[in-house]
């Protein structure tokens, strides 16, 4: 299957729920699309006025190209969720997320046209990264890692990752 026609179905998929942006510039690199949710939570007490709690809830997909994913492609993916996506986009440059921060999934989905080799497969599978923010008062961040094989057309996830497989399986058509 072509990267471009798997893009398209998928931000199609999620473009409901999700804003888009394509393409995405970070840090000089140019990524095919960016999508961001947003999910807010309220409890009241008899009128609007007495707010009891609130929680929001985020995540964030970046999609990247890769001709074949290695062990490069998996240190630059890290490297976006661990640095420039929990900073900017958890964050956003401040210590700590905003009040009523409960959880934001950082996602970078890769998509390869080639096989990945197993030992990258492995890697990925193997990938975790949570952090809390104020002993999670002010919530956490869950790291999100997605290996997209267009040749063979299989879905290589983290752990963390495998409660959204089945939309990214919906990518590939209908089965």
């Amino acid at each position: 299957m072509n990267d471009t026609v798997y893009l398209d179905r998928m931000l199609g998929i999620m473009s409901g729920s999700f804003d888009i942006t394509r393409p995405v510039r970070i840090e000089g690199r140019e990524y095919p699309a960016r999508g961001f949710f947003f999910s807010l939570s309220e409890k009241f007490l008899v009128t609007q006025k007495v707010n009891l709690w609130s929680a929001r809830m985020y995540e964030h997909v970046l999609f990247m190209r890769a001709e074949q994913c290695t062990e490069e492609t998996l240190k630059e993916a890290k490297s976006l969720i661990e640095g420039y996506m929990e900073e900017n986009y958890v964050r956003k440059g401040e210590k700590y997320p905003e009040k009523d921060h409960m959880v934001s999934y950082i996602t970078v989905c890769i998509l390869s046209d080639k096989t990945p080799r197993e030992i990258v497969l492995d890697a990925v599978r193997k990938y975790r990264y949570e952090k809390n923010y104020l002993f999670t008062v002010r919530g956490r961040s869950e790291g999100r890692l997605i290996c997209v094989d267009l040749g063979r057309e299989e879905i290589t996830s983290n752990r963390s990752a495998r409660q959204v497989l089945n939309i990214y399986k919906k990518g590939f058509g209908v089965r």
